[in-house]
């Protein structure tokens, strides 16, 4: 298997590939990737391994080019139908729209697909199978000492809710900080951070809910951290976690969260509803603000709310979100595509 990575900047797809490759390998998958911008001590292919591809391994009839972007379709059905190597093309879809024509036409050349959730696989008419992304439970855990806890953030008040990802419109970032006016000034046991950062596009637009919290008093309890070593840390930290995005690919920050023994508010843009049960937290209409600070209120009110939906939501994640999950799951994609080949 070869799944390659044709985008040197790191994005959610590449995150996908490097995660999930050391994990297909421990399965006994023999999978390489090939690209810019991947870490060292990923197994890998370069260009010239390619005049290989002609020829089938070892004990495969073929091999399966597994694309997650555009180019690395045309990619494959240019090695797999121009020069006639010995592949089978297998697609996965994170897009929650619907595809462009021409992107239609790659997808339905592919000899397999994968939906990364039922939402984008709505758009998809091929059939394909549903497979929703996975995280580590091991590198997101619940609080396990002191430095896990909020009184070790030195931030004022007892409680703390955040959000994580880049200071944007599409974030959603100015519907917390508008929840948050509303409703810290009520709760003043509780503070609001956020951690992402804000590329030069978006400086007015930070610095404009700045002067929004500024000027409701709430300087010292609505936080912009920037970027922050470790995110997970923070996620520990937090008693809610809220993400107020727009719109999403897919979107892991409240399986993140949930990992991390934190109750969840999201709006419903990417696979947010598909991922959060209502006794782990709640979902909202993507871009309702006002929706968004009625379902953070009864968390901010009640704190043992959120500690039950916390534990709730760990076990949630634990049982049906797994890395380990997904990779399996996609080995046997890969298993169904090698048996079929051998019957046709």
């Amino acid at each position: 298997m070869i799944a390659p990575n044709f985008k040197r900047k790191l994005s959610g797809v590449t995150s996908t590939i490097i995660q999930l490759i050391p994990l297909q390998r421990a399965n006994g998958l023999n999978i390489v990737t090939m690209g810019p911008g991947l870490p060292a001590e990923l197994p890998s292919i370069g260009w010239t391994s390619l005049p290989g591809l002609w020829f089938k391994p070892r004990t495969r009839p073929f091999r399966i080019w597994h694309a997650r972007r555009n180019n690395e379709m045309i990619a494959g059905i240019l090695m797999r139908h121009v020069l006639r190597m010995k592949l089978r093309l297998l697609f996965t879809s994170a897009a929650q729209r619907d595809h462009q024509p021409f992107t239609k036409w790659l997808i339905r050349r592919m000899d397999a697909v994968i939906a990364t959730s039922g939402k984008s696989g709505s758009f998809l008419k091929v059939p394909h199978a549903v497979i929703m992304h996975g995280i580590d439970t091991e590198l997101f855990h619940p609080p396990q000492d002191n430095q896990d806890r909020f009184a070790a953030s030195g931030l004022p008040g007892q409680f703390l809710v955040g959000c994580s990802g880049r200071i944007r419109p599409s974030k959603g970032t100015d519907l917390f900080v508008d929840a948050m006016i509303n409703l810290l000034p009520q709760h003043p046991q509780w503070t609001a951070v956020m951690t992402g950062r804000t590329t030069a596009e978006y400086k007015s637009f930070e610095q404009a809910l700045r002067d929004k919290i500024t000027k409701a008093g709430l300087g010292d309890r609505i936080l912009f951290l920037g970027e922050v070593p470790d995110v997970r840390l923070w996620y520990r930290r937090m008693t809610l976690y809220v993400a107020p995005s727009r719109n999403e690919g897919f979107g892991l920050t409240p399986l993140e969260a949930m990992a991390s023994q934190t109750a969840v508010v999201a709006s419903d843009a990417g696979a947010y509803a598909e991922m959060i049960e209502p006794e782990t937290g709640t979902v909202v209409a993507a871009g309702d603000g006002l929706a968004l600070e009625q379902a953070i209120a009864p968390y901010l009110a009640d704190p043992e709310m959120c500690e039950e939906a916390g534990k709730l939501a760990l076990a949630h994640v634990r049982q049906n979100f797994p890395l380990q999950k997904e990779a399996g799951r996609i080995g046997e994609v890969y298993e169904q595509l090698f048996a079929a080949g051998l019957k046709s």
